[in-house]
């Protein structure tokens, strides 16, 4: 079942990567989200809606490249849809320097690296929830691969932050030098300091090795409303909803819109969305939104006079919160906005950048931000519900309407790509092969696979 498991999965990543390379140079293959179950806006479980009706179009009414991982036995972990290899047990907590500064030698490589935030944003799995305590939580981290460890008694539970290596171009909390992190234990991706008078941060850092190309876009300007992600295979719209929607209002739109020839838009997926982010862009900084100047974004005013980008909604429910399902992930493409009280106790709120342009965080999916007029949680985070929408078509999403309520589409017993058969041919049982992909080349071995065919099944990095 391993063996089938692995291939079945593979056989699509090769199809699909064979399929469209005519079309586009994907060098940046973005994983599912994980989540297969939809929700109303009150957090209730539902049967995915279908086409046209409420609520409609959300993630797990779509299915993408599924996660596939493989694990070498030796303390590494390969992704069979990025390519990246990852260690498979993090080490103790340090700080962003030592984490830079360490030397890895594991499963006989020695260019281990700390991951950038895209690259480390690529194993976040949205089945996960967010509970009071670590027994009534899940990882969002498929820890059938990879081992993971929730805060220590000292600390709070969900103190699980892992470094990128990806620096904030601003600072945050009024000037702390800030990196992204992501945190495993409530579903998020935030700035946290470098340094600051607190001292410096410890958090756990899980390196990787591999292509350095994942998570670089190579966006083209389609001349019609829409740009192109070659990187990806996405079609973007290039301008934003222009105002503020809250979550059904912002599904609907990119469902029911048709646009240049198109009528396949949806709203993107939180892996999806946080492909778009430019992070080395920042209001602070360019004075633009966290992303290419390629396309457009609406600007806004602050409640500080400043002028600040929107937050954009994606189609992925977060799980996190007393009413688990009733928030929705969003991507701060201006500054991340929080109501920091200073000096503590005093009644006197400072609006700043508490989490960097390109945090991902979560809103109520309906409601009034009049609620929450000093923001919500320690940070005091701006709640907005009237977020921005942009949508997307293509890639290798499909609408999951085959699959039964609220599971994954079955992937069944696919037959090989012809390239896999021909990797084999002349071969015998248990023979190394490899089959070329525009990704490069998936090494494997021959072996008769469940269908009957004798075919290269791949067995190390793509």
């Amino acid at each position: 079942m391993y063996r089938k498991t692995i291939f079945i999965s593979v056989v699509l990543l090769i199809s699909s990567a064979v399929s469209s390379a005519q079309q586009t140079s994907t060098t940046f293959i973005i994983p599912d989200t994980g989540q297969n179950q939809c929700y109303d806006n009150n957090g209730t479980v539902i049967t995915c809606p279908a086409e046209g009706e409420r609520l409609a179009g959300q993630d797990a009414s779509y299915q993408t490249t599924q996660p596939a991982y493989q694990d070498h036995g030796d303390g590494t972990i390969t992704d069979l849809v990025t390519g990246l290899m990852w260690q498979k047990t993090p080490g103790d907590k340090v700080t962003w320097d030592e984490a830079m500064a360490a030397s890895l030698t594991l499963g006989g490589y020695t260019d281990w690296r700390v991951p950038t935030i895209k690259e480390l944003y690529s194993l976040m799995n949205f089945s996960g929830v967010t509970g009071r305590d670590a027994a009534s939580s899940i990882p969002y981290l498929d820890t059938t691969y990879f081992d993971f460890a929730y805060g220590d008694a000292s600390e709070r539970f969900i103190d699980a932050q892992y470094w990128s290596s990806t620096e904030y171009v601003s600072t945050t909390m009024g000037g702390d030098p800030t990196v992204f992190g992501v945190n495993f234990a409530d579903g998020r991706i935030k700035g946290y300091p470098r340094q600051s008078p607190r001292g410096a941060m410890l958090n756990f850092v899980r390196y990787v090795r591999g292509t350095t190309s994942y998570g670089i876009n190579d966006f083209v300007d389609n001349g019609d409303g829409t740009i192109t992600d070659r990187a990806s295979g996405l079609m973007w719209l290039q301008a934003d909803s222009g105002s503020g929607l809250n979550w059904e209002e912002a599904l609907n739109w990119c469902e029911s819109l048709s646009f240049a020839s198109y009528q396949d838009w949806r709203l993107p997926d939180a892996k999806e969305l946080q492909a778009l982010v430019d992070y080395t862009r920042s209001p602070d900084t360019t004075a633009s939104a966290a992303i290419d100047p390629l396309f457009s974004v609406t600007a806004m005013t602050d409640t500080n006079g400043q002028i600040n980008y929107p937050y954009f909604w994606s189609s992925t429910t977060h799980l996190d919160g007393l009413n688990p399902g009733a928030y929705a992930v969003y991507i701060a493409f201006g500054e991340a906005l929080g109501y920091m009280e200073a000096p503590p106790n005093s009644g006197n709120y400072q609006l700043m950048d508490v989490h960097g342009a390109g945090a991902q965080r979560s809103d109520p999916k309906t409601g009034s931000p009049a609620d929450f007029p000093t923001g919500h949680g320690p940070q005091g985070d701006v709640i907005g519900i009237y977020n921005y929408a942009r949508c997307v078509r293509g890639g290798s999403s499909t609408p999951a309407t085959s699959s039964p309520p609220n599971q994954p589409a079955s992937q069944g017993d696919h037959q090989p790509p012809q390239e896999a058969i021909d990797a084999c041919n002349g071969l015998s049982e248990g023979t190394a092969c490899h089959v070329m992909t525009p990704q490069g080349p998936i090494q494997g071995t021959c072996l008769t696979v469940p269908t009957g065919q004798f075919a290269c099944v791949p067995d190390q990095t793509p």
